[in-house]
């Protein structure tokens, strides 16, 4: 009888075994490199001549030219925001942000990101700036 017992527990854990999915194929690791190509004053209407701006990767800030390397999920998302800064008494900011699914990536790619600054007072009010932000995003192998 125990021996029987034995067995009968001895094959179920086997079926479970083979049914169940293998740790590897469960959340597979991308390796992405993300560069800061470029952020560029492309329109300015009497917003202001001083300026602060960034580019950030899942929250992590670089400066044009810089890359990082994120081992990422195939099945996360990469964070891209862009910011921009008129530098006054009363700065006025614009920021854009994308997500882009791992998953789809493509071998390689950029992505731009528009921000727009409006002037809140005085009398170039309601004026606006436009800054473009450009991304490189490249799967690593």
């Amino acid at each position: 009888m125990m021996r029987r017992l034995v067995k009968l527990v001895l094959v179920m854990m086997f079926a479970l075994l083979i049914s169940s999915q293998p740790l590897s194929a469960a959340g597979k690791i991308q390796k992405v490199k993300v560069t800061f190509v470029s952020a560029e004053l492309v329109e300015n209407n009497h917003v202001g001549n001083e300026w602060w701006w960034g580019g950030f990767v899942n929250g992590e800030e670089l400066e044009e030219g810089d890359s990082v390397t994120i081992d990422a999920s195939t099945s996360g998302t990469i964070k891209l925001r862009a910011e921009a800064q008129e530098q006054d008494k009363i700065p006025e900011e614009g920021s854009a942000s994308a997500s882009l699914k791992v998953s789809s990536l493509k071998a390689s790619q950029t992505k731009s990101l528009t921000v727009k600054v409006i002037e809140n007072r005085g009398r170039y009010s309601g004026n606006s700036a436009t800054w473009k932000f450009v991304f490189k995003i490249e799967k690593v192998k």
